[in-house]
């Protein structure tokens, strides 16, 4: 367990603080999330929704629902098959802004990153911090205990197939984390323009912060708001892009110093 935590007095006045005003569950559980004792210093742990709701006292159904509303505020991603959550900007106030290659703490930081279970997650946070923490790229060959599934590595294998034709013609391959984006999009009569959203992807530079996009669709296609009516009202990709509207959750693009000068919101 950690002696503390620390919390930024920016916390209040950050885009997603703003955005949790009115709502002091939500408030709670964050700060909660930020200083519990089953947290650790990169901000990826398990912490079951129980916990939540028993450790705060909003009891199950306020916890549920609090969390619901950090995540659509993008403060954190859950992920309820392991119970584990990330909250996005903690490792920069647990551990540091940055680290030189030297320091002891990249190899701290590096061994709770490898304990990442959920593959979204760790992917995510690679993202977000491979370049402050210089988290090494791994090996793209897995062991026989930790194989992908057959259909993902027939959708790497289509992917790797579409990109050499593409190659072989003459066009350029994709932007990265675009192919994701699109099939991680909600199937709707709304998901059109693939042309014209790629463009929007290149011009919004998304490809920097392509693990929070696909995160931020993820957590967003659970919400009430896009469950609703049967997706009624989840937006067209072309909208969602031309908005940036993964940046309401987070401000500015990860993996870079500039991360680090927001509030943990």
């Amino acid at each position: 367990m950690r002696d503390y935590g620390v919390v930024s007095p920016k916390f209040w006045i950050g885009e997603t603080g703003k955005a949790l005003r009115g709502n002091a569950p939500a408030q709670v559980l964050a700060l909660y999330l930020m200083t519990c004792p089953h947290a650790n210093m990169i901000g990826v742990f398990h912490c079951p929704v129980l916990y939540m709701a028993h450790e705060t006292g909003l009891g199950m159904e306020g916890a549920s629902k609090a969390l619901q509303s950090l995540i659509e505020a993008g403060y954190c991603t859950y992920d309820e098959a392991s119970e584990t959550v990330f909250v996005h900007r903690m490792a920069a106030y647990q551990v540091a802004e940055s680290l030189k290659p030297g320091d002891n703490r990249v190899k701290g930081v590096e061994r709770e990153w490898q304990n990442i279970g959920p593959a979204l997650l760790k992917k995510a946070f690679f993202a977000m911090y491979s370049v402050a923490f210089h988290l090494p790229v791994e090996n793209k060959n897995t062991t026989p205990s930790k194989a992908p599934s057959k259909a993902l590595a027939s959708q790497e294998q289509e992917q790797d197939q579409e990109q050499d034709q593409e190659k072989s013609a003459g066009k350029p391959a994709d932007p990265p984390g675009f192919a994701e984006f699109w099939k991680t999009w909600p199937s709707n009569d709304r998901k059109q323009a693939k042309g014209k959203c790629l463009d929007a992807w290149k011009k919004a530079h998304a490809e920097r912060d392509a693990a929070l996009v696909l995160a931020h669709v993820e957590s967003l296609k659970s919400s009430a708001t896009w469950m609703k009516n049967g997706g009624e009202f989840i937006p067209a990709p072309l909208v969602y892009l031309n908005q940036r509207r993964w940046e309401g959750a987070e401000s500015v693009a990860p993996a870079t110093a500039d991360v680090w000068a927001g509030a943990v919101n």
